[in-house]
């Protein structure tokens, strides 16, 4: 399905109709769906360590011997490109008595162990071992940084977190792949990200996403609230991943003028639900990167909230006002939208009814 004016006729007639895309039935979720530990214990031994996830944008290491750390379900991850371009995913252990050779981000040749200066290159090859004579017969080949199965495509570096399994990207996506490569976010420039735990379930937090019906109510007095119309949204899906498209209120404008221009990007908010865990929302500027996971329990969840421009920034200028867009969508995430799950999350772990 092509992001193109058929969005936008289809958003405008539900607007005019004062209507939304809805389910054939409601649907009923027990509570424990939430709170329950082994359920949580469940996803994360059968789904999340074993489905590709999208672990950072390329654009966050866009020049060989580029990398990021960071931490997914608990592992820390370094993430390079090495003197080829290609992509890496490491767990961010020494081969030697595990401590980190990585941390933050930057540019680096090296990585060297704080314990005892193993050296790893940013293929995660082992270079060099002090004291070398102490491990007679050691081949540095197979002590190497152990890598995650994984893949760079559609503007992302995909791994799967469970070492000597396979990824297969294809089969994860299927149909959604054409839909994601419209977007080209390969040219996208990374801009920012915070990140931040909650006392929230991550199923609950990501369904805050796949809704419109608070916008007015929560989001009010931010540009989410007053820029959007309320509970209207066109909706479609393939297989586990959906779309969403949220119309903003200047769509009512091709009523009167139908002159004006339909691109869909220009009228509406488009979400993507990336499964299992990424929100993607799409503005004309740029693409908030919503990526929520549980952190240790069912009822509390990591957010990692991360911001890529559609046109690089090139000047102080440009990279201030994308400071500004960042600042705004991501205070109507934290303070807004995660104030409210805490509240509601409150609720859910409390109540002893059996569903919603």
């Amino acid at each position: 399905m092509a992001i193109d004016r058929t969005l936008t006729e289809r958003g405008l007639a539900l607007v005019n109709d004062r209507t939304t895309d809805m389910a054939e039935s409601v649907l009923k979720v027990p509570l424990h769906y939430y709170r329950d530990p082994k359920l949580t214990e469940i996803e994360e031994s059968s789904i999340l360590r074993r489905t590709p996830l999208a672990i950072v944008p390329s654009s966050q290491i866009p020049d060989s011997h580029d990398y990021v750390v960071r931490s997914v379900l608990g592992d820390s991850l370094l993430i390079t490109r090495d003197s080829a371009g290609r992509a890496h995913v490491f767990l961010n252990y020494c081969r030697h008595r595990g401590a980190m050779p990585a941390c933050g981000s930057g540019n680096a040749r090296r990585f060297v162990c704080p314990y005892h200066a193993w050296n790893y290159d940013s293929s995660g090859r082992l270079v060099r071992v002090p004291g070398q004579a102490g491990f007679t017969g050691i081949d540095l080949g197979s002590y190497g940084l152990v890598e995650l199965p994984n893949e760079e495509r559609f503007g992302f570096v995909w791994a799967v977190l469970t070492a000597g399994g396979d990824i297969d990207l294809d089969a994860h996506l299927g149909d959604f792949a054409a839909e994601l490569a419209q977007w080209d976010y390969e040219s996208f420039g990374y801009h920012d990200q915070r990140e931040f735990e909650s006392d929230t379930s991550w199923k609950g937090a990501l369904e805050a996403f796949a809704e419109g019906y608070h916008f007015p109510f929560v989001h009010g007095q931010s540009v989410i609230g007053q820029n959007t119309v309320a509970n209207t949204h066109i909706y479609d899906e393939w297989g586990r991943h959906h779309r969403i498209g949220f119309p903003f209120n200047n769509i009512a404008d091709l009523n009167a003028d139908p002159a004006q221009d339909w691109d869909p990007v220009l009228r509406m908010g488009v979400i993507y639900w990336v499964y299992p865990n990424l929100i993607l929302a799409n503005s004309p500027v740029g693409v908030e990167i919503i990526d929520i996971l549980p952190a240790g329990e069912p009822t509390r969840c990591t957010v990692r909230h991360s911001w890529m421009a559609r046109y690089p920034a090139t000047d102080d200028a440009q990279r201030a006002f994308y400071d500004e867009i960042y600042r705004q969508v991501h205070a109507a995430v934290r303070d807004e939208d995660f104030v409210m799950l805490r509240s509601a999350a409150k609720g859910c772990a409390e109540v002893s009814m059996t569903t919603w």
